[in-house]
């Protein structure tokens, strides 16, 4: 017989919004006074490793996205983007290059120097 088992919500989450991304995400919303906020997070082609990644905030989701909640702030995906996102993590970082939002995709099989592109 085993012994009881922990579940975590988020591990069965498509994506995941670390900890210091959802304190940022949390911040731009008070700082816009808009609690609909959401960030959506979306793949676009060019760069120079073939995608590149792409930030923006959103109100509201299309019909097709996907979206993702954690605690009181979401992500937005949509369906495009999310076949190349799917698995990855979210994160935000500051540092002497500054602060940015930055994805750690599994799914990409090289990158750019900078983290903005991807290739897969």
């Amino acid at each position: 017989m085993s012994g009881a088992e922990s579940f975590d919500p988020d591990a069965l989450k498509p994506m995941q919004l670390s900890p210091s991304a959802q304190r940022r995400l949390r911040g731009l919303i008070t700082e816009e006074g808009n609690a609909a906020l959401k960030l959506r997070v979306y793949v676009t082609g060019g760069g120079c490793s073939g995608f590149q990644y792409g930030f923006d905030f959103a109100d509201d989701a299309s019909d097709d996205d996907t979206l993702i909640a954690f605690d009181d702030v979401s992500m937005i995906v949509d369906p495009l983007s999310y076949q190349y996102l799917v698995g990855s993590t979210v994160d935000f970082e500051e540092g002497l290059a500054g602060a940015r939002f930055v994805i750690q995709n599994p799914n990409a099989t090289s990158t750019c120097g900078c983290g903005a592109s991807f290739m897969v």
